[in-house]
């Protein structure tokens, strides 16, 4: 036998409202209609599910039973019909995201007009910074943060969708005039670009475990992504860059990378929303494009890393 929805839809109803006559009134027909499809459900069912009487109006043991999962079916029902209609929905709206300079630069650059021209009544507003954007307190929607070690626990949701090695990367024409490093430890014979004057090595690390700290020359200083890779292109030495940022030049061969055995670790790239306004669908929306495509950047379109801690 297939349960009719309505009938479920009647039944809850009569229940929740205390009588026929008050759910006649909340569903908008005939107190007798409610009558005669709840008495065809009994049928059906081959058992009683409420006592009647002039004064009463009890569910019994079965029909207790009954309405549990009478009411879990309902919104069962409700949460798929919302499912597929929220498909046909077009976002639309305002979505505030905040990212460092860097991942503006090299992680979301090319993706967000895409977005919007496949999302044309989304207005995006990015906002790109180094320091750090409380999004609750700000009024943000999403950040995007780049980083090396695990970001803490907080009450926002966090969804890593890629991971970037750092490279060792050079210019050929510095090549030529240096040559190449034909292991790490000839890096302490090279001109180093760095991001910090304190900082002057690199931790470096290979797929066999192997690890071990090396200190170039230090030729040039800059703790701006953009500005480390302009100085690689032009010739002035080696340096470590994500893997994101390197794209474009390596594929230009602008940039060769040396040493492909070796990284300097990896950099995570986190979407973060709150549980509140990531719900939204505009908001909802540019997280799973941005997951797709940040993701399709290392094969792995179809399983993005996802991690959501509280």
């Amino acid at each position: 036998m297939a349960l009719n929805l309505n009938d479920l839809q009647i039944f809850v109803q009569a229940v929740d409202n205390g009588g026929f006559a008050a759910a006649a009134r909340r569903l908008g027909m005939p107190k007798s209609t409610i009558s005669k499809r709840i008495a065809a459900l009994e049928a059906d069912l081959d058992t009683r599910l409420l006592h009647r009487t002039s004064r009463s109006f009890l569910l019994t043991d079965s029909g207790r039973d009954f309405y549990e999962h009478a009411t879990a079916a309902l919104i069962e029902a409700e949460a798929a019909e919302n499912a597929v209609r929220r498909r046909h929905v077009e976002p639309s709206g305002i979505v505030r995201i905040t990212a460092s300079v860097p991942s503006a630069q090299f992680v979301l650059a090319d993706h967000l007009p895409s977005l919007a021209i496949a999302y044309p009544k989304l207005t995006l507003q990015i906002h790109a910074t180094d320091r750090f954007v409380d999004l609750v307190q700000e009024g943000f929607d999403i950040a995007v943060r780049s980083h090396f070690s695990p970001l803490p626990d907080s009450e926002l949701v966090q969804r890593q969708v890629s991971a970037d090695d750092m490279m060792l990367v050079a210019s050929p024409a510095y090549l030529e005039r240096h040559g190449l490093p034909a292991d790490p430890q000839a890096l302490q014979h090279h001109d180093g670009l760095l991001v910090s004057q304190i900082a002057k090595t690199w931790q470096l690390q290979n797929a066999e475990g192997g690890s071990l700290t090396v200190s170039p020359l230090c030729r040039f200083v800059a703790d701006e992504t953009l500005v480390l890779l302009r100085a690689a292109i032009s010739g002035l030495g080696i340096t470590c860059l994500p893997e994101a940022a390197c794209k474009a030049a390596l594929k230009s061969g602008e940039i060769v990378r040396i040493l492909p055995d070796w990284t300097a670790g990896s950099v995570t790239t986190t979407i973060l929303t709150t549980h509140r306004r990531g719900q939204l669908p505009g908001v909802r929306t540019v997280v799973e494009f941005l997951a797709r495509r940040l993701a399709a950047r290392h094969g792995d379109a179809d399983n993005p890393t996802r991690q959501e801690m509280r």
